[in-house]
C-alpha cells in the first residue's frame, strides 16, 4: 500500500515517526484515521502505535491513541513543548523577576522551567549558576556566557527528556542553591501531585536542595488530578499561575493559606 505522502510505500520506522509526529500535533487520533491517513491496515497500525507506546510516546485506548496526559501516564515531552505556550510564557517571565545577578538556580525538567532557561540565555542576569537535570535546558544554556551550568547526570529517560533515578537524587543531595523553579502535574487540596512516582523523588530532593522553592502552574493544573502525592503547597514559598486560573481555583489557594502570583498573558506570546 502507498502512503498519503506520494504515493511511496513508507518503511516501518519512518511511518512510525510520521504518526508519533501527527498524535503529538493534534493530541490523539483514532487507528480508522491513521489508517487512512497512511495507507495501510488496521493491524498495521496498531503494531504501529504499540511500539510508539512502548516508547513511551503515545498512550493507546479503546479505538485510538492519545499524546494527552492522564492522572497516571505524563505526557511525552515533545507535546509538552507545543501545549500551553503563552500561559508558560507567562508565568517564566513573572519568575524571571525572582532572580538575581550571583544566584545559584536549579530547574525541574518541566517545559515551564524551560521557558525559564529560554529567558536566561538572552544573558540578561549575569554572572549565574544553573543546575539542572532537563537536557533541553542544558542544550539551550550549554555555550551561555555568564552561566555557569551544572548538568544533574542519572538514568536517561526520553519520555521525559530528563536525567533521573537514584544518581541524580544523589547528585541534588550534594548541592545548595538560592531558589528552585519546578512544576507538576496537578495541584488539588493542598497539595502537589505528579503521575509518575521515579519522577516525585527527583522533585522532593530539588525542593530540600533549595533555600526557595517557587512552583510553576499553568492553570489547567489546578483541575487535574494525579496519582502520586509530590508534597504539600506549604513546602512552596511562591505559587506561580497564568491569568487563566478561574475564581473558584484561586479561592481554594486562599483557604490553603498558599501564596500565590497570578501571571498576566501577553498577546504578543505563541
Amino acid at each position: 500500500m502507498s502512503s498519503s505522502g506520494g504515493g511511496v510505500q513508507q518503511g516501518p520506522a519512518v511511518r512510525r515517526a510520521a504518526m508519533a509526529e501527527r498524535v503529538l500535533a493534534d493530541g490523539s487520533a483514532t487507528a480508522a484515521e491513521l489508517a487512512e491517513r497512511f495507507g495501510v491496515s488496521l493491524m498495521t497500525v496498531h503494531r504501529d502505535l504499540d511500539e510508539l507506546e512502548r516508547r513511551g510516546i503515545v498512550r493507546k485506548f479503546r479505538g485510538g491513541v492519545t499524546a494527552q496526559p492522564s492522572g497516571v501516564f505524563e505526557s511525552n515531552v515533545q507535546y509538552r513543548l507545543k501545549t500551553m505556550r503563552a500561559e508558560k510564557a507567562a508565568v517564566a517571565e513573572e519568575a524571571l523577576k525572582l532572580i538575581e545577578p550571583g544566584m545559584a538556580v536549579m530547574l525541574d525538567d518541566s517545559t515551564t522551567a524551560l521557558e525559564i532557561a529560554r529567558r536566561l540565555r538572552l544573558g540578561d542576569v549575569t554572572p549565574l549558576t544553573v543546575v539542572t537535570n532537563f537536557l533541553e535546558a542544558i542544550n539551550l544554556l550549554a555555550d551561555q556566557r555568564g552561566i555557569h551550568l551544572i548538568a544533574l547526570g542519572g538514568d536517561y529517560d526520553p519520555l521525559h527528556s530528563s536525567f533521573l533515578g537514584v544518581s541524580c537524587v544523589e547528585a541534588i543531595e550534594q548541592l545548595r542553591v538560592d531558589v528552585c523553579f519546578a512544576s507538576t502535574s496537578a495541584v488539588r487540596g493542598g497539595y502537589a501531585y505528579h503521575q509518575e512516582q521515579h519522577i516525585v523523588s527527583v522533585k522532593r530532593a530539588m525542593l530540600d536542595a533549595a533555600a526557595r522553592s517557587v512552583l510553576l502552574i499553568d492553570h489547567t493544573k489546578l483541575a487535574r488530578t494525579a496519582l502520586h502525592r509530590v508534597v504539600p503547597l506549604s513546602r512552596f514559598d511562591l505559587l506561580l499561575v497564568d491569568d487563566g486560573a478561574s475564581a473558584a481555583d484561586l479561592r481554594d489557594l486562599e483557604e490553603q493559606n498558599v501564596d500565590y502570583r497570578v501571571c498576566a498573558i501577553s498577546e504578543s506570546e505563541p
